[in-house]
């Protein structure tokens, strides 16, 4: 199944990264390092990707975009409808999932 929608969080060391197909089924769960994510990203067909927004959201932004992909910044204050689990590693440590 090819992952269309994407929901990234991002830190300062590790980003992680949830990928669902057309249907809404979960199609990938990766934690990724800074340096890891271009070209993580890069072998990907262009899906969509949500993030929360923040200064280092805008500069991932950009960097994704160039690479092809569509980029939805969502404000820190929505963020919370999209939350599934409390942060208790390592089984949540997905926090959200777009459901664009």
């Amino acid at each position: 199944m090819n992952t269309t929608t994407i929901g990234l969080d991002i830190a300062k060391r590790l980003f992680q990264a949830r990928g669902t197909n057309i249907r809404g089924k979960n199609t990938m769960a990766r934690r990724l390092k800074r340096v890891e994510v271009p070209g993580f990203f890069a072998k990907l067909p262009p899906c969509l990707i949500g993030m929360e927004a923040c200064a280092s959201a805008h500069y991932w932004a950009r960097k994704l975009t160039e690479l092809g992909h569509t980029v939805k910044l969502i404000a820190p204050q929505f963020v919370k409808p999209y939350v599934k689990m409390v942060w208790t590693p390592p089984r949540s440590w997905i926090k959200w999932q777009p459901v664009w």
